[in-house]
């Protein structure tokens, strides 16, 4: 596992990055509805707005711990209120990508932006 150990910080990025892309296209998704007015003060709006805008602070690596937190309760919520309703397990109620989601924030939350991101650049000396 020397390649590992060698290439942390970049395979860490890559996760960072890798998730708020994938986080950031699920918030795209739900735009339209805002875009025209009709979805702006509704839970999926919100939803959208936050997945949009954390996504891409993610993906530079910006506020990232805080961003990590609020998206992660998202996610939470999204689940108790979206999916749990509907079946016990995950896999039932297709809640398993918020979720994985929650579990990724939790990592990102713990680990920080890594050293390469905006974060970083800005808060070294």
């Amino acid at each position: 596992m020397k390649f590992v150990e060698k290439h942390k910080e970049c395979l860490y990025v890559v996760f960072r990055v890798l998730v708020g892309l994938l986080f950031l296209l699920h918030g795209v998704q739900k735009l339209p509805g805002i875009l025209d007015g009709s979805n702006l003060f509704t839970l999926m709006g919100l939803a959208g707005i936050i997945e949009t805008v954390g996504g891409a602070l993610l993906v530079i690596g910006l506020w990232t711990k805080y961003v990590a937190l609020i998206t992660a309760v998202e996610m939470l919520v999204a689940y108790f209120m979206a999916h749990a309703p509907n079946a016990l397990s995950p896999l039932a109620n297709k809640g398993e990508p918020a979720l994985l989601f929650f579990a990724a924030f939790l990592v990102l939350l713990a680990y920080g932006p890594g050293k390469y991101s905006l974060d970083h650049q800005w808060l070294k000396k």
